[in-house]
Order: structure tokens, then sequence, then C-alpha cells
């Protein structure tokens, strides 16, 4: 069972809630959607600002401007209302994980894709956000997987896929470890942000030090060096 990380008396009082609004639901009118949205809004500000544990069921409904069994209408406990919430902005990143190289060069293409594993691409707060989660990886273990799954995982398998793409074309050198790079450049984030440095320039200042040892050598380059590696540009 998903822990619902709640107090006893918010639990009892969700349980009449649910079948009250349940009732309701099922004679009445549809679900609004403004409302929903109001709620996942609250619960994903709180989560930033208090973290799981110290948020409650009482906070995000005051927050949001609705009645308890509103809220237990549509989810019957924290955690599945967390985890909602949390699918709603990985939802709205998912453009993002997508990166068009047509009309890139191939060191330009990988800035881009570096810059699309910043955290706060879409969402300012989420580095706080994903810290916040990281301390629950003792209490709740789910949610901190759920986030590696929805939010850590995609954005490696970008710089991943950019990095693959690049090879077919013949910028990238083959037998490099892809996965080991997209992982460095995504930590590069973190390293910045727990260091109070500028993140701006990350995406050119990562490339900058990668290109001169992934990037494949033309057959110019080659005969211009006498034969000794020397990286393209």
């Amino acid at each position: 069972m998903a822990p619902s990380g709640e107090t006893v008396g918010e639990r009892s009082a969700g349980t009449s809630a649910v079948g009250e609004a349940d009732r309701v639901h099922r004679g009445g009118r549809p679900r609004d959607a403004a409302v929903d949205e109001a709620i996942i809004l609250a619960t994903r500000d709180r989560l930033m600002r208090d973290g799981y544990s110290r948020m409650t069921i009482g906070d995000i409904v005051a927050d949001a401007g609705v009645t308890r069994p509103t809220l237990y209408r549509r989810w019957e406990n924290k955690f599945d209302l967390v985890v909602d919430a949390l699918d709603y902005g990985f939802r709205k990143q998912g453009d993002m994980y997508t990166v068009d190289l047509s009309g890139l060069e191939g060191r330009d293409a990988l800035v881009e894709a570096v810059r699309r594993l910043d955290p706060a691409y879409y969402n300012p707060d989420a580095m706080v956000l994903m810290g916040n989660f990281a301390g629950e990886a003792v209490r709740t273990p789910e949610l901190l997987e759920i986030l590696r799954r929805h939010a850590v995982e995609p954005r490696v398998a970008l710089a991943e896929k950019v990095l693959g793409q690049l090879q077919e074309r013949g910028t990238v050198r083959a037998g490099i470890d892809v996965h080991t790079i997209a992982t460095m450049c995504f930590g590069a984030y973190f390293a910045a942000f727990y260091q109070g440095e500028d993140k701006e320039d990350i995406p050119e200042r990562v490339v900058a030090v990668l290109w001169p040892g992934i990037a494949a050598q033309s057959a110019t380059t080659r005969r211009r060096s006498g034969g000794r590696a020397r990286p393209s540009t």
C-alpha cells in the first residue's frame, strides 16, 4: 500500500470525506478541471516550500481554496496526490526532451542538449524540489524512485541520444561512453547549485571541455596533422 504521509486525524477525515464526495460526484456535476489544477499547483508549491513530510492536506486545501471533500473526491491520500502533482510537471516538460538537430552543427547540438539537462530548464524551483525528494529517500523512497524515472532518466537519455545521433553523423567518434558523459553533464548543474555558482554558461563550458576529447577527426584534419590525433571542431 502506498504511504499516505498523513496524521491519523487527516486520514479519518479523509475517509468520511471520500464517502460524502463520491455520493455527490456520482449524482452531481462532473469534475471541474480548474479545481483539479488549483489543487495540483497548490500541492507543487507546498512540496517546494515544505517538502513531502511537512506538507499537510489542510495546507493544500487552504492554498487551493477548496474543501477536504473536494480534494478527497479526487485523491484518496497525500501520496496519490503528490504522484499526480509530479506527473503534471513531467507532462509539461515532455517537449523539452526532443532536440531537432537538423539545423545545428555537431558542437552546437551538444550544447543545446546539455542546456536541456538543467532541472530548472522548465521549472525554476526544480532543483529545490529535487533536493526535498532526496531528503525523503529514507522515509518515502517511492517518491525518489518516481523522480529518478520521470525527471532524471529522461534527461540523461536525451544527452545519450544526441551523442548517438552525432556518432551516426560522424561528428562524434565511436566508442565513447555516452552514458557517463551524459551523467557528468547532468551532474554539472547540481555542482553549480551547491557551490552557489552561475549556471547560465554551463552548457558552453562543459562542451568546451568535452569536445576536444569526443569529436571525430576528418580526413583533412588527419592529413594536416601528419596522422597525429587532432579533434575536429
